[in-house]
């Protein structure tokens, strides 16, 4: 007899196949948890989770944090529907989260999801900015707001097993098909309080249309599931 964890694995990979509706090429869910402790915390100008988790094209791809401050720290609290997620503080007008993949033979319109959230003193202001010549010209897609996480106001918490759509924003990269490097960054537009946060999840980036939030919620925790089972 299955167990249910194995039938609940099974239920979410039908409902991704029925849902999605483009080729992933890379997405991160951020499956690893930040050193923690006294003098282990990571701080710098810039930090790396590394290659994308999950897609088909996740050879050379990084998503990484560049700070201007380099008293920046940088933790995994819950995601947005997953066990973890990246965050930082000290931000800095220019600062950004990157993400590095190569969409060479992808001929679609290549999209982005994401989720991003904020502490109440954490910066709000950001924009969509990508480039396909390694970073000499960027393309700006959009401006766009970050919502708070928690807290008086917020529209909702965040937390490893509730997935809230109000965090999610998508976006087609018009012109990024076929790059050997597509560079995406999203980057603040202003200066927050030193201890405010910004915290990005389930980074995925598509050859065509992006599948329905359920669906990439879904992705999340049948992540989460299968490593509950090892």
């Amino acid at each position: 007899m299955k167990s249910l964890v194995s039938l609940t694995a099974g239920a979410i990979a039908v409902a991704l196949v029925s849902s999605a509706n483009g080729a992933m090429i890379a997405g991160w869910s951020i499956t690893t948890a930040f050193p923690t402790g006294t003098g282990n915390v990571p701080t710098g100008n810039t930090y790396s989770v590394g290659a994308a988790d999950q897609g088909e094209a996740t050879a050379g791809t990084v998503l990484s944090s560049y700070h201007t401050l380099a008293a920046a720290t940088y933790t995994s609290p819950a995601g947005n529907g997953s066990q973890y997620a990246f965050s930082s503080n000290n931000w800095s007008v220019g600062d950004y989260y990157e993400a590095r993949v190569s969409t060479a033979n992808y001929f679609e319109p290549i999209t982005v999801s994401w989720d991003q959230a904020r502490s109440s003193t954490g910066p709000a202001a950001f924009e969509l900015v990508f480039s396909i010549d390694n970073g000499t010209t960027w393309t700006t897609v959009s401006s766009y707001t970050v919502l708070q996480s928690g807290g008086g106001g917020a529209p909702g918490t965040w937390g490893s097993l509730t997935y809230n759509s109000l965090y999610t924003n998508s976006f087609t990269l018009t012109g990024a098909e076929d790059a050997g490097l597509l560079i995406v960054r999203f980057r603040s537009t202003v200066t927050a309080a030193a201890s405010g946060s910004s915290r990005i999840d389930n980074v995925f980036i598509y050859s065509g249309a992006v599948p329905a939030p359920g669906a990439v919620a879904l992705l999340a925790v049948a992540g989460f599931v299968s490593r509950r089972r090892r």
